[in-house]
């Protein structure tokens, strides 16, 4: 059996004794929030492992114009 909960978008089930939250509105948007994030996490780690090439790519140029200069 499901009882409202006063004054709040939540129910209660009285079997399981469980809070359910009816505000719909309110979880699409979390999870949005929650992919967006994701999202951003995972662009943030590409772009990281892109820098991290970079900087091995110019080291090794540096190592090389060294080495010509050297000659």
């Amino acid at each position: 059996m499901l009882v409202k909960v006063n004054d709040s978008n939540f129910i209660r089930d009285t079997n399981s004794r469980a809070l359910i939250n009816q505000d719909y509105a309110a979880r699409d948007e979390y999870q949005a929030k929650v992919k967006m994030l994701t999202t951003q996490k995972t662009e943030i780690n590409r772009i990281d492992t892109e820098i991290g090439q970079m900087k091995q790519d110019l080291s090794e140029i540096k190592n090389l114009l060294i080495q010509l200069n050297s000659k």
